[in-house]
């Protein structure tokens, strides 16, 4: 709750006037997604630590999906799941797919297929994220999404992470780590298939699209922080 008060200039009246207050609405905090999953810190500090961490939290956010009992708990996970893969594929193409490109031999090749991939994800998370836990193709949409997003996840782990730690140093990629994390807090929250996949153009749209998207999950329904810690 803010309050925001007009006043008329000084120079141009003397009296004083009364105040005019409003009010805005204000997220429970329990259903506010930064508090929950930034309470969670990632083991380590590379930023392959750091992308396997989200990755290990997306999964579990799909089992509690699959789990939920009732449609408000279904949705409060799929708000969750939506929240952060929104948010890692963006810092991913922000971050770590330059990287790829600068320092690993043919690494253009090996950024751009994730980049590919990224975007078939991206298009079924627009349908998921636009779902009602009650519709009957809820279930088998979040399972066509995971499909998809689990073989990408385990290529990334096994073929393009390892070789990006062997080109740099360790501080290069804590480095890279760091950056992967900020970047997260200031891109989208919601999937936006159509908007550019690479810098510059993707971090402009970003900072068009992330106010709005931010200004709806107050709005929206999440898990506590308890319930999200991996």
């Amino acid at each position: 709750m803010f309050r925001q008060c007009l006043r008329a200039p000084s120079n141009l009246i003397s009296k004083p006037i009364a105040r005019a207050t409003f009010s805005a609405p204000v997220a429970h905090t329990q259903f506010f997604p930064r508090a929950a999953t930034m309470a969670t810190v990632s083991s380590g500090n590379k930023v392959s630590d750091r992308i396997k961490h989200d990755h290990k939290e997306l999964e579990t956010f799909y089992k509690k999906i699959k789990e939920a009992k009732t449609e408000d708990d279904k949705t409060k996970w799929q708000n969750q799941f939506v929240w952060e893969l929104a948010r890692h594929s963006i810092a991913e193409e922000i971050v770590v797919y330059p990287a790829f490109e600068k320092y690993v031999p043919d690494g253009v090749t090996m950024a751009e297929k994730d980049r590919s991939e990224h975007q078939i994800v991206k298009e079924k998370l627009y349908e998921f994220q636009k779902m009602s836990a009650s519709d009957p193709n809820f279930i088998p949409t979040i399972d066509s999404l995971w499909e998809t997003l689990s073989q990408h996840i385990i290529e990334e782990e096994r073929d393009d992470l390892p070789v990006l730690e062997k080109a740099i140093e360790e501080s290069e990629s804590q480095s890279l780590g760091n950056s992967f994390q900020r970047t997260k807090h200031f891109v989208p929250t919601q999937s936006h298939p159509s908007a550019p996949d690479r810098p510059p153009y993707e971090t402009a749209a970003g900072l068009l699209a992330t106010p709005m998207d931010k200004l709806m999950d107050l709005f929206k329904k999440f898990p506590s922080s308890d319930e999200t810690k991996v």
